[in-house]
């Protein structure tokens, strides 16, 4: 990449430590080139409040606030819930939002005919690698600025320093200084006392928790919330329909103050480190779980086990940033025959962190209590289980005798 020509930076743009920095620092190391900056709204709420003045007045020639907060809810959210996509029980809250962003960010950058993309990931994270195979889908012959990887800038301490060297504003202090992201989905917790895993969380501090409470601190009442699916999909809270923004922000605030969705983890990153990370999913947590119990309800067994497989293997793709690749395709669409059933009502009782369940119902159900019932039936010969076992046993027997033949131990 020739430096020369480099003109005009489109930068994904959060407001927070490492994107406020950037912006000056691509004008002083980039020939002044003009900085279109771009947030994508997924729900991060009041992070975005005052961004476009903080932009500007740091240099930006303007900035773009995109409402993407639909499009992650039902184009990434909801097929990872459907695949039971979950990476060493993360619920994938930064993976699912990293792509989707910068989908649109190679828009804007194509749209605005830029001469390069920015992001502020660290060379440490995976997120550099959401953000850049996104990009090579959607812009493949556009240049990637990637600061942490070129400045001499090696700590969040020094981003600080050159912040206030430059009169950057700031929302953070040497003392709360943690690396969170943010979205409708989750939010996340890293660094200061929180890099020792024999550190507790402050989980009670005042200001740590930001999408509910300690299980602690829950009410002592226990909240019962019934959630409907159609194909796997939710759809309605205590029989009120809802579309999936608004259903996420109704589950975050009834598991927020429940205590529901708390994760404190040490997890294999993509790059080959281990990271412990505090991480906030109420909205999701109570999701993955009533969908986990409706499936039980509405899948075969081989389905169900084969489903694990993928799910997992699914977690792994959203986790590496290969959403937008042909196996991704394909595995949506093996999830999406499996959901033609998932169809029903769960009800799920909160209570100081945990999800009891109270009850599953639906029209595709494949438990049948006349089969499954310990009493007298009609339908189930019990005699026929013999002729079963000696099929099934048949292997097993002919080992034996070969092995017993020939002085073998089993």
């Amino acid at each position: 990449m020739n430096k020369e020509n480099i003109k005009k930076v489109v930068l994904a743009y959060s407001g927070g430590l490492d994107t406020s920095i950037i912006i000056p620092w691509l004008k002083e190391n980039y020939n002044n080139c003009e900085v279109i900056a771009v947030s994508g709204n997924v729900g991060q709420a009041d992070e975005l409040e005052g961004l476009e003045e903080k932009a500007l007045k740091t240099g930006a020639s303007k900035l773009y606030v995109e409402d993407l907060t639909e499009e992650f809810v039902n184009d990434f959210v909801f097929p990872a819930v459907k695949a039971g996509a979950v990476y060493e029980n993360y619920l994938l809250g930064t993976s699912l939002a990293r792509p989707c962003i910068a989908k649109r960010l190679a828009e804007i950058a194509i749209a605005e005919g830029a001469d390069a993309i920015c992001h502020g990931c660290t060379g440490k994270g995976n997120d550099q690698v959401r953000f850049e195979l996104t990009l090579k889908a959607f812009a493949p012959d556009l240049p990637i600025i990637a600061p942490w990887r070129e400045w001499d800038i090696k700590s969040r301490e020094e981003e600080i320093e050159y912040a206030e060297a430059h009169n950057i504003p700031l929302k953070i202090n040497r003392e709360t200084n943690y690396s969170k992201d943010k979205n409708m989905w989750h939010l996340s917790h890293e660094g200061l006392d929180l890099e020792d895993p024999a550190n507790e969380p402050l989980y009670n501090k005042p200001g740590f928790l930001e999408l509910g409470v300690s299980p602690e601190m829950a009410p002592d009442e226990p909240t019962y919330v019934t959630i409907h699916f159609e194909k796997g999909i939710p759809t309605a809270i205590d029989g009120k329909e809802m579309n999936g923004v608004d259903l996420i922000w109704k589950l975050n605030e009834l598991g927020g103050k429940n205590g529901i969705g708390l994760l404190d983890i040490v997890e294999n990153r993509l790059v080959g480190m281990k990271c412990r990370g505090v991480y906030e999913t109420p909205g999701g947590t109570i999701l993955y779980k009533a969908h986990e119990i409706l499936e039980t309800l509405c899948l075969d067994r081989a389905t169900s086990h084969y489903k694990a497989l993928v799910g997992q293997k699914f977690a792994e793709i959203i986790y590496d940033g290969q959403w937008f690749t042909p196996l991704t395709k394909a595995i949506m669409a093996f999830v999406d025959s499996t959901q033609e059933t998932v169809t029903g009502d769960v009800k799920l009782k909160l209570y100081k962190g945990n999800m009891i369940l109270a009850g599953v119902t639906s029209p595709y159900s494949l438990y049948d209590p006349e089969i499954a019932t310990f009493d007298e039936d009609e339908v189930y010969d019990q005699k026929d289980s013999a002729g079963f076992i000696n099929l099934f046993g048949l292997p097993v027997k002919v080992n034996a005798k070969m092995r017993k033949k020939n002085g073998l131990e089993l």
